[in-house]
């Protein structure tokens, strides 16, 4: 794996200044010599924006109103340059090393098309002990077959298409069933890859009434599969 070969690290982010400039460090310590950090700001009304600013020529901050997740990782899709693409939530850390260990699984024969790492979730150290008692951290790593553990090739990105905006929380779950469908080679290394800070205002947490994406996700993902076995029967 070349190391002349540009990534572009996109972040979505809203209302994230507290726990972003630690995600972008923690990205930027990888030290890979063609990394650009595209951070988006989903609509913010806190220094968002001001923060990520702070790191200078290697992040670009883009700005929309407030659409969600995958219509802000869209956006930085479409400005991305990068040979290959990787993602980091506002408020998550990556792990040191990170990258060396996907590109190796990328020498494997034969070639994955996506490389997936597990994720440690930790309770944010902000985080009062009364909050950490309504919610699950489970302490040994976990796979991480979500979106910000991901490493891959943009042209393989591509193939699959961007996200689906409608969505507010099966952007990734959708993408992922399409991925599936083409098919891609998938691999899941045995390293930490990600750290998943929760800190009770997680997406997932304060979108609890948004549930009904994976259904239908579940039901778009029947339909093409329905349609393409009546293509093949005809």
């Amino acid at each position: 794996m070349s190391g002349a070969e540009s990534l572009s690290v996109i972040i979505p982010a809203y209302n994230a200044a507290r726990y972003l400039g630690e995600a972008i460090a923690s990205v930027l310590a990888e030290n890979y010599p063609a990394l650009h950090v595209i951070i988006v700001n989903d609509g913010s009304t806190d220094d968002t924006a001001q923060v990520a600013a702070r790191f200078g020529a290697r992040v670009t901050v883009l700005s929309q109103p407030n659409r969600g997740v995958g219509a802000a990782m869209n956006l930085g899709l479409d400005a991305a340059q990068g040979e290959w693409l990787a993602f980091c939530a506002a408020d998550d850390v990556w792990e040191p090393g990170r990258l060396a260990k996907q590109f190796a699984a990328f020498r494997q024969q034969p070639a994955p098309d996506i490389v997936f790492g597990h994720v440690q979730n930790f309770f944010s150290p902000d985080m009062p002990a009364a909050d950490r008692a309504r919610y699950v951290c489970p302490p040994k790593p976990l796979p991480g077959l979500m979106v910000t553990a991901m490493l891959l090739r943009r042209a393989t990105f591509e193939r699959v298409g961007h996200f689906r905006a409608e969505y507010t929380m099966g952007e990734f779950l959708d993408w992922y069933a399409r991925a599936q469908e083409l098919p891609l080679r998938i691999a899941l290394i045995p390293d930490v890859v990600l750290r998943r800070r929760i800190h009770g205002k997680n997406l997932s947490i304060r979108a609890q009434t948004e549930r009904g994406d994976f259904a239908r996700v579940l039901k778009a993902a029947m339909d093409r599969r329905r349609q393409t076995q009546q293509q093949a029967t005809k």
